[in-house]
């Protein structure tokens, strides 16, 4: 079992249920497992300390195939390692979420998705150099 840091591992990034339905091997590189590991240490690490309850992780690092399937932009982080998308149990919690990211951590994305049905996470990414602090409070997806 690999730890990226105290309260993440790196089976929570590359579990899928569609994966696993397709015999996808959802299998990051070392690149992309680095890049999670930083993720975590700029964002969900800290997120998790303030918030002192675990973040659950929807949707981490997602292979090629995988993104086609699951209907992933071409560009999408989640193929670098770059990315996570935060499971939230009601909205009022992806506001404080979403409020401590901005006011406290360093990331490219951050969007307060949800669908049609009222289902709703938070997408947010990371990267090394060039974070764009971009946030995006309501998109439908």
């Amino acid at each position: 079992m690999i730890q990226l840091t105290k309260h993440f591992y790196l089976s929570e990034f590359i579990r899928s249920g569609v994966a696993q339905a397709h015999s996808i091997g959802n299998t990051p590189s070392l690149e992309v497992v680095s890049n999670l590991q930083y993720l975590c240490q700029q964002v969900l690490e800290p997120l998790r300390l303030w918030a002192d309850c675990p973040i659950v992780i929807n949707s981490g690092y997602r292979c090629p195939e995988l993104n086609r399937l699951v209907g992933g932009v071409p560009s999408s982080q989640h193929q670098t390692g770059e990315a996570a998308d935060i499971r939230l149990p009601d909205k009022a919690t992806g506001q404080r979420y979403a409020e401590f990211i901005l006011e406290n951590c360093r990331f490219d994305q951050l969007l307060f998705e949800r669908t049609s049905s009222g289902t709703c996470w938070l997408h947010v990414s990371c990267k090394r150099k060039g974070n764009r602090q971009m946030f995006r409070p309501n998109v439908k997806v």
